[in-house]
């Protein structure tokens, strides 16, 4: 396909979302939900493997597009010689089934439309069954059933090689035609189709009745906004739980290996999101996101995941797609993650650290919260020093990974803070307090490479890693200290490329990571660098790396996971949270005074 990753624009119900390129085709969505199999998947082949096309006779990209304001609802429009039309996209939060709803609009002169719907279950493998019902048409395979309403007559043609929908009609000004693709089980009868219009202006209301919970009001505020309705729209309503992303095996190298399934959620980029949503005054999100947490890592603290499925589920096998070419050839294309059985140290402090953050926040109390706080430290208390695979997950041999110890440290420093500020009785603080000066001595011993001054990825490694830079947010050092500045002078120039940072080198240490090939900046880790600059007072430089980063969003204002300065081009699975979220907290420590910040680290630390 000729499509790009920033070509892509998404709407979705909060349990599920579409991808919808520029010239009006959905080329990816998953049904019911998230990590379900795509019943269009052209995005990883093409129109074979499943997609729907509405737009112009004559096709083409559009000429603009944007999201109606303070809302996931997409408008796009096509300005051409005959005349001006507008596609209008949405996916209302879902009742009982999911829909997805098509609104073409005629703005001005007669133009001629196209829509050609291909519907394949199983990720573009199974060509479903369609039939007549009533006044709609019904698609089915196996568990899967798709009911398709259309104000015009739709057609099926190429029953050879598998069924297309297709219909031609005209619009002009005021003309509107609208299509309703309604999901349900295959052994249900659906409900009644959504109203068309009606739906429009329930989302519309849905999306704008939300954001006014946002008290962010900063110089950023347009860009914030946008990255908290996409951080939203990543929520799996049902259960809380916050996907990684949209989309599985878009590459991190264009033609490479590096393809990874994002569709679930890491209790890292949750914990995270939730500290964005908290700072940004959406609690009920950090409610429901802790309710979450409490279920899915019920059980042995021994057996913390890193990642779970949308539903808490704990087993994500991973396996290959091979009819699938991929993204631009990008293969294989993967389903599952087998990095939810790697060992990932930081986890234990990240969700301690997490879980604090919304106690600080003003979360009411909750005994059980605190007692899977207690069960985590006492697992950590005698795992903090294992070897593990940190958190950029490579796939190499096990380390000393100093990110991993140093959120060790933040697990342990958070619980005694609770202790002090909270007056929890019968802990035992001081045997937390000597865990964690012991951690700090650790890290700081064999974490730091004293001739280069900076620390360094893992214990006697040349490598750095980007994720050195969260150790002035989290409070392991203050900002001032010239270990921290040190680092984040040589993670400028060491990981640096045309002046935004990879995550770590993928050559360094004989192959740290253990996988073939390279990636590109990783957008993230950029937004970190924004606020270590910030932090050791090179505010100008930080903020200036901040717009740079705006520019990077493409025309929607939506993020991947890396971004290749050199080709201009986005890469990675998108839309990304952790780049979402990357920006937002950094928008909201752009706008404090870096003296408050510093005066407050020894209370409430902040990391993202």
């Amino acid at each position: 396909m000729a499509r790009r990753i920033e070509d892509y624009g998404m709407v979705g119900d909060l349990q599920t979302a579409a991808l919808i390129g520029r010239d009006g085709s959905i080329d990816w969505m998953c049904l019911p939900r998230f990590d379900s199999p795509a019943c269009f998947a052209a995005l990883l082949g093409d129109e074979r493997h499943g997609s729907w096309r509405l737009g112009p006779t004559s096709g083409g990209d559009c000429t603009s597009r944007r999201y109606r304001d303070g809302t996931l609802v997409l408008e796009t429009e096509w300005d051409l010689p005959e005349g001006r039309v507008r596609v209008i996209d949405l996916m209302p939060p879902r009742g009982d089934e999911a829909d997805l709803v098509r609104i073409v609009e005629g703005v001005s002169g007669s133009v001629p439309m196209t829509t050609e719907l291909r519907l394949r279950f199983d990720y573009g493998n199974i060509v479903p069954w369609i039939t007549q019902d009533g006044d709609a048409l019904r698609a089915v395979a196996g568990p899967d059933s798709v009911r398709i309403d259309s104000a015009v007559p739709m057609t099926r043609e190429g029953v050879s090689d598998g069924s297309v929908l297709r219909a031609e009609f005209t619009v002009g000004p005021g003309e509107r035609v609208s299509f309703v693709l309604n999901y349900h089980a295959s052994h249900l009868e659906t409900a009644d189709p959504v109203e068309p219009y009606g739906a429009l202006r329930d989302t519309e209301d849905f999306w704008q009745a939300w954001l006014t919970g946002c008290s962010y009001d900063g110089p950023w505020v347009d860009a914030v906004h946008r990255s908290l309705i996409t951080l939203k729209a990543l929520t799996y309503a049902p259960t809380g739980a916050i996907a990684a992303a949209a989309t599985t095996s878009l590459p991190e190298q264009l033609g490479g290996t590096r393809n990874w399934d994002y569709r679930y959620c890491w209790l890292r980029d949750a914990g995270l999101t939730l500290q964005a949503l908290i700072g940004t005054g959406f609690i009920d999100e950090a409610r429901e996101w802790r309710a979450w947490l409490l279920r899915a890592v019920a059980g042995d603290p021994a057996d913390l995941q890193i990642m779970y499925g949308l539903d808490g589920r704990r087993r994500l096998p991973e396996y290959t797609l091979d009819w699938l070419p991929g993204f631009e050839g990008s293969a294989p294309v993967r389903i599952g993650n087998d990095a939810a059985s790697q060992l990932q140290i930081d986890v234990w402090g990240e969700t301690l650290d997490a879980l604090h953050h919304a106690r600080e926040a003003g979360l009411e109390q909750d005994e059980d919260v605190w007692r899977l706080q207690r069960a985590l430290l006492e697992h950590l208390e005698e795992h903090w020093d294992d070897l593990d695979n940190g958190l950029w997950e490579v796939r190499g041999p096990r380390r000393a990974f100093v990110h991993s110890r140093v959120m060790a440290w933040a697990g342990f420093d958070r619980a005694v803070r609770a202790v002090e500020k909270y007056g929890l009785a019968d802990e035992p603080v001081e045997r937390w307090r000597a865990v964690r000066d012991r951690i700090h001595d650790d890290v700081c011993t064999h974490g730091f490479d004293a001739e280069r001054n900076t620390f360094t990825q893992f214990y006697g490694s040349d490598g750095l890693d980007a994720a050195l830079l969260l150790i002035g947010q989290v409070g392991f050092l203050p900002w001032d200290d010239p270990r921290v500045v040190g680092t984040v002078d040589a993670v400028q120039r060491e990981l640096g490329q045309d002046g935004l940072l990879r995550r770590y080198h993928n050559e360094a240490d004989d192959q740290v990571d253990g996988l073939p090939g390279a990636e590109a900046t990783f957008l993230v880790c950029n937004f970190w660098l924004v606020d270590a600059l910030h932090g050791i007072g090179r505010v100008d430089e930080s903020v200036a790396l901040f717009e740079r980063l705006l520019a990077v969003r493409n025309d929607l204002g939506l993020l991947s996971e890396e971004y290749d300065p050199a080709t201009g081009r986005h890469l990675g699975n998108t839309p990304q949270a952790f780049s979402h979220l990357g920006l937002v907290n950094s928008a909201l420590r752009l706008g404090q005074p870096r003296e408050s910040r510093q005066a407050t680290q020894s209370v409430t630390v902040d990391r993202s």
